[in-house]
């Protein structure tokens, strides 16, 4: 779902995945899970509210590119992992004012079933990944549901380059 207001634009997609919260979780927050969906990144830092993080990963500064980064808002395992986030200063002069805010709400949905819903919103005044949301995320969501089910991520999409702020 896709709903603009005033300063903000609200990226929501909601799937089911055959894994437990737990598998789910260890996905988004795991390096196993995150190296294969999210291009070779992992995910550093302290999962603990006012913390750091960065995507970490190959890139245009080598393999230490940092891709993302920004403050953990919650983290509540499994259940709720509340992020904000600014593309990494080497894709951006102005990386610090670019902020928005990724959410990942995960919930039992029977045996061995998960209802994972994903939010992106509270997006600052012309950041660059505004207008890629609606693209990148259900690429990368769908890719975390077929790692989880399969064991395997999916392909970068082929018919453009990944944008510089995909990386999250």
């Amino acid at each position: 779902m896709n709903a603009e207001t005033e300063n903000t634009v609200e990226f929501e997609m909601t799937l089911y995945v055959a894994a437990t919260p737990e598998q789910v979780w260890e996905a988004i927050t795991g390096d196993a899970g995150n190296r294969a969906v999210m291009w070779g990144s992992v995910l550093r830092g302290d999962l603990l509210p006012g913390s750091r993080y960065e995507y970490v990963g190959p890139g245009q500064d080598g393999d230490e590119t940092v891709h993302v980064y920004g403050d953990v808002l919650q983290a509540d395992a499994p259940h709720v992992l509340q992020l904000t986030e600014h593309p990494g200063a080497t894709y951006r002069e102005n990386h610090a004012d670019l902020v928005s805010r990724m959410t990942w709400r995960i919930e039992p949905a029977g045996d061995a079933l998960t209802k994972l819903t994903f939010t992106s919103d509270e997006w600052s005044e012309g950041h660059p990944a505004r207008i890629e949301a609606g693209e990148v995320w259900p690429h990368l969501l769908s890719s975390f549901k077929s790692y989880l089910e399969t064991g395997r991520a999916l392909p970068a999409p082929e018919s453009e380059p990944v944008p510089e702020s995909a990386s999250a």
